[in-house]
């Protein structure tokens, strides 16, 4: 059924108004027609406005219902959590009671405590060897071994951050005589000088 834009899917509210408008004008105009004929069935107006009553009253049984859910939901959310708290001291309770008599925990539909089994000498020499083992090869180790384990540093090469002086190649000026200011001069710098 089209809505006022024509493409959009009816919404349950607007197929409700629909049908009711729809009563409403049959009821008006075309009650006094012997049949009308839809999709090649013939039809009375009675059986038309019957189905599109039906129509309503299906919406409106849903929505009831819908209704009736939420307020379930709701009081099942408000009450569950302290009635499973007091479900839960009841198992306490019982099972504290009877913790001697299996028999009368499964009337509660209960399981007795399991009793805990103690492992035999040879079980127990197994489980430290296997523990020691386990600890070996994943290299574990106490509190007090890990403080103990110290980083060893052997060398620690240093590298300048400022760029070194440029290495002047001897030339055919350094041949040359001294000045005669007096000051003798200086040696070329070798690539010696500035090694580690």
């Amino acid at each position: 059924m089209p809505t006022s834009s024509g493409t959009s899917k009816p919404t349950k509210a607007s197929t409700t108004t629909t049908a009711t408008q729809l009563i409403a004008g049959f009821q008006k105009h075309l009650a006094n027609m012997q049949s009308i004929t839809l999709a090649s069935v013939a039809y009375s107006p009675a059986q038309i406005t019957a189905a599109l009553q039906l129509l309503v009253m299906l919406i409106a049984s849903v929505d009831a219902a819908k209704a009736v859910v939420q307020a379930k939901l709701a009081a099942e959310n408000a009450q569950a959590p302290a009635l499973r708290t007091l479900m839960t001291a009841v198992v306490t309770y019982v099972k504290l009671t009877y913790s001697e008599s299996p028999d009368v925990l499964a009337d509660f539909g209960l399981q007795p405590k399991k009793a805990r089994a103690v492992p035999t000498t040879e079980q127990k020499v197994v489980a430290v060897a296997k523990r020691k083992s386990t600890r070996s090869a994943r290299g574990t180790t106490s509190k007090k071994a890990k403080l103990a384990l110290k980083g060893n540093v052997v060398d620690v090469v240093l590298t300048p951050v400022s760029a070194p002086l440029p290495v002047v190649a001897p030339s055919a000026a350094s041949n040359a005589p001294a000045p005669s200011n007096g000051t003798a001069a200086s040696a070329p710098v070798s690539a010696t000088s500035h090694g580690a």
